[in-house]
């Protein structure tokens, strides 16, 4: 076993930390890490899987131009000279970078030191604008500055905790264990879960607020209303350390007078929002934890400054057990703020249109070409490119093409752009498709670097894979770019140099008067930067410790050093339903995927709960619409339609469908969402509505449907609908088409049978009934399966799928393998319930009903379903309560 590396975590912004080893057999361990503060040894699914992702398969190795590869010294010229022209031609305004919370915080700041510091040009955004941007204005309305004031500690402190547009559970299930453990160990605390879905984290909820999608606004402001009515305003801190109340105040009286006039607008009960403002009232230490469901709407940034309000009216921020608290969505979101890549912002939480901080920011880096204005957010910077306002773009870390709302304009913009460069780990994006230049980054385990967790804890990322190919750090690629671009200050040797630079820029000419202060780390020379452990910021010079919580001193960050509240005019959704299209789309992440699957689409035993786009909508909808269990439905918006599989919940509001986010081109042909969303816009962030686009849906029947399950990469070309997962061992295919083949036996045979004299072939087929079924056997090993029929009431795959990973067959699994189902003798584990440790629906149904297993605690010392993560525990207290037997 070589050495255990240290690192972090890349997927979402709890931050946790890993120990990665390598065993004697070449396979990567990925372990949690026992002393980080972020997650004490826990790891999601996700997590979990870490180590079966990090194969070369899709792998970008060496720089491409225009489809051919090049040395780096070709690629970086070209792209250097390409932008020069642009910029002297047309102006620096005529060139973005469009960059990622994938990035480390030291790629960050070399990306937006050049191109606000030198290029001249506040045009380069981050995909945090599509997730975050809203808190970060919100932050900047209430307290001057982007500051989180709390730490995750304050869940284990609280007496409520508010958990509101977040899916805790599947989102961040690191930090809802930690919930979870809280409430163990504190009964009396209250949780109130505020979301149109009831999702799994309403399993430990003892309040679930089903609110009308976008009313958000109103309940906080009918918070506030309720809290003032009934005297609860904290006075001494409220006229020491704030201002405005009485406009916001005044405002929410008249919009919400009462818990009557709140529950009629979020369409609540009124009993559960009496409920809910009580326990607000009665509670001392509150915290209220927020993400995607506030942020990625058309108001967001007032969504969070009603929430903002609330905590302020009653002094409760910055102490322990109390304030608003986001949780951000990106490994380094948070990183991206601190650096200054929202197109918005200077490095370390200045403001480009603070004349003050630029002259601060262009004399720390020896510029006189500092941009003096804004750049252009996401959305608007794509439509820039799309009319040739802006003509050269560099897109690093991130996949626009599937991300962005009404991604089909992406798509235009990326394809008729006059260059664009593209940096990733990855080869084959919906987005490097349209690539002109493409240059080889190092991914997670290849690069060296900080990230920083939504609790502001700085932790770091360290290498621990040999670079595959010719790939290099994102800030090296930057920096011989500026070079080549005749800049000076770019001439750093490693990520070290960086941070130095980054940490004494926070603490430059910072009297106490800016948030964001890590000189404290300015002085660690290679080797303690090396070893630095996880840390909070502000770190200041004079200070060896992090900062748990800001804000319990009444000091905040704007010119007068008082919170400000802010007047909430609560606002209905961009877009409204009509006749035509009548249903309201929520997109947004599933348990076991990450964004656009780059990564997770690497590891088999994360699509085992989910293998296939699926929009799940309410029962009785679905009957309203003529739709059935499993059955294809095309959803479609005025921007596009996808088609996707159809799951019935009375879980999901009535009205409402909720359609995962991850899927594109790459594992299904008509599945990116996001092609659907409209680009309705926060006015204030500039962050979308992803949360309430107005579709129809209806059935998609085509002519025949199907799955092939193969150790082969193939695709059936009679398939207008297809949606490919990896498995253990093998691709999984699902399938349908408009028109049939004539013969299947010949599809099937010219597909997949080998011209191996040891395959074995069996078939079956009903051609007037539409129906065919085909296997092949090499070495005694199924090697690929194919079942056709009329319609998508076909065999469930889990048992043929199991048996890929086995070596040889037996013979009463030959026999059954064109019925496609076991016998009673065979094991069928059923579809992964718990990914963490694969456990199958019907292991736990067996477990149930002949081992006697009746509590999740009865389940996981057993089979150990539920006890990593534990974002399966709701799924498994569903099976318990299905099939219990009715003798118990």
């Amino acid at each position: 076993m070589s050495n255990t590396v240290k690192t972090t975590c890349p997927y979402c912004g709890v931050g946790c930390g890993l120990l990665v080893e390598r065993n004697n057999q070449g396979e990567w361990l990925v372990r949690g890490d026992h002393e980080h503060p972020s997650n004490y040894g826990r790891l999601c699914s996700k997590g979990t899987a870490l180590g079966e992702t990090l194969g070369h398969e899709n792998a970008l190795q060496s720089p491409i131009i225009d489809g051919q590869p090049a040395d780096w010294g070709s690629a970086l010229d070209l792209v250097a000279r390409r932008f020069r022209e642009t910029i002297d031609r047309h102006g620096p305004d005529a060139v973005a970078f469009y960059v990622s919370g994938q990035l480390l915080t030291e790629d960050y700041y070399v990306a937006n030191k050049l191109m606000k510091g030198f290029i001249g040009s506040g045009n380069i955004d981050t995909n945090s604008r599509l997730c975050m941007s809203s808190s970060v204005a919100g932050h900047k309305r209430a307290f001057g500055s982007d500051t989180v004031p709390g730490c995750y500690e304050d869940f284990e402190q609280a007496q409520l905790i508010v958990l509101t547009g977040s899916n805790t559970a599947w989102c961040h299930p690191v930090l809802y264990r930690r919930i979870v453990k809280a409430k163990e160990n504190n009964p009396a605390l209250k949780i109130v879960v505020i979301d149109p879905r009831e999702t799994a984290t309403c399993e430990i909820a003892d309040l679930h607020l089903a609110l009308k999608p976008g009313s958000d606004s109103v309940l906080f402001s009918g918070l506030l209303s309720f809290l003032s009515r009934n005297g609860s305003m904290d006075r001494t801190f409220v006229e020491a350390h704030t201002e405005g109340l009485e406009d916001a105040l005044q405002q929410a009286l008249w919009y919400v007078p009462s818990v009557n006039a709140t529950a009629e607008l979020c369409r609540l009960a009124r009993d559960d929002v009496e409920t809910f403002c009580r326990w607000f009232l009665m509670k001392k230490r509150v915290v209220t934890l927020y993400s995607q469901g506030i942020n990625q709407t058309s108001s967001g940034t007032d969504k969070v400054n009603a929430i903002i309000n609330c905590h302020l009216y009653t002094g409760r921020i910055g102490r322990p057990g109390m304030g608003p608290f986001s949780i951000t969505g990106q490994p380094n979101a948070m990183g991206g703020r601190e650096v200054g890549a929202l197109s918005n912002q200077l490095a370390c939480h200045m403001d480009i249109d603070n004349e003050p901080h630029r002259e601060l920011v262009g004399q720390f880096w020896q510029t006189q070409n500092l941009t003096s204005s804004a750049g252009l957010k996401a959305v608007d910077l794509f439509r820039a490119v799309e009319s040739g306002k802006v003509k050269a773009l560099w897109v690093m870390a991130t996949n626009p093409a599937v991300s962005l709302p009404d991604a089909q304009q992406v798509r235009r913009a990326l394809a008729q752009c006059e260059f664009l460069v593209v940096s990733d780990c990855v080869g084959k994006t919906d987005t490097t498709n349209f690539a002109d230049v493409l240059l080889p980054a190092q991914g997670w385990g290849e690069k060296d670097g900080t990230v920083s967790s939504s609790e502001r804890t700085i932790s770091r990322q360290h290498r621990f894979l040999p670079a595959q190919g010719d790939v290099r750090p994102d800030w090296w690629i930057l920096s011989q770019v500026a070079q080549r671009l005749g800049y000076s200050g770019f001439d750093y040797s490693s990520s070290h140099e960086i941070f130095k630079e980054y940490a004494c820029l926070s603490g430059y000419r910072n009297e106490g008067d800016r948030d964001f202060d890590i000189s404290g780390l300015a002085r660690l020379n290679a080797e303690e930067y090396d070893s630095l452990q996880p840390i909070q910021w502000p770190v200041p010079a004079a200070v060896k410790e992090g900062t748990k919580r800001l804000f319990a001193d009444g000091r905040f960050y704007t010119p007068n050093r008082k919170a400000r509240f802010v007047s909430v005019v609560p606002k209905t959704p961009g877009e409204a339903l009509s006749d035509a299209y009548p249903m309201v789309l929520n997109t947004g992440r599933v348990r076991d995927q990450w964004h656009t699957m780059t990564r997770t689409g690497k590891s088999a035993r994360l699509f085992g709960h989910d293998n296939e786009p699926f929009a799940e909508i309410h029962s009785s909808d679905a009957q309203s619409y003529d739709i059935e269990e499993g059955e294809l439905v095309s959803i479609s918006s005025r921007l596009g339609t996808v088609v996707v599989r159809a799951r019935l919940t009375d879980r999901q509001s009535k009205g409402e469908l909720f359609v995962p986010m991850h899927w594109n081109d790459q594992f299904a042909s008509n599945a990116t969402v996001d092609s659907l969303v409209h680009p309705v816009l926060d006015p204030i962030s500039g962050q979308p509505e992803f949360k309430h686009t107005p579709v129809a849906i209806h059935p998609y029947r085509p002519a025949w449907h199907g799955f092939l399950l193969t150790r082969e990469n193939v695709m059936l070309e009679h398939a207008t609908y297809w949606a490919r997962a990896k498995r253990e061992g093998l691709w999984h295919y699902e399938l349908a088409g408009e028109q049939a083949a004539d013969n299947w036996s010949t599809v099937a045979r010219d597909l997949l049978l080998s011209a191996s004299d040891v395959t074995q072939w069996a078939e079956m087929m009903d051609s007037a009934g539409g129906y065919y079924r085909g296997v092949s056997v090499v070495n005694d090993r199924l090697q690929s399966c194919l079942f056709i029929g009329p319609d998508h009431q076909l065999p469930k795959r889990d048992w043929l799928v199991q048996l890929f990973s086995k070596r040889q067959l037996t013979r009463e699994e030959r026999l059954r393998l064109l019925a496609g189902t076991p016998g009673n003798a065979q094991e069928d584990a059923g579809k992964t319930v718990c990914a963490c440790f694969g456990v199958g629906l019907n292991t736990l149904i067996h477990g149930i009903r002949e081992r006697g297993l009746r509590t999740t605690d009865d389940i996981g010392k057993v089979l150990r379903a539920g006890t990593n993560c534990g974002s399966c525990l709701s799924e498994i207290k569903t099976v318990i309560h299905e099939h219990m037997p009715e003798s118990v």
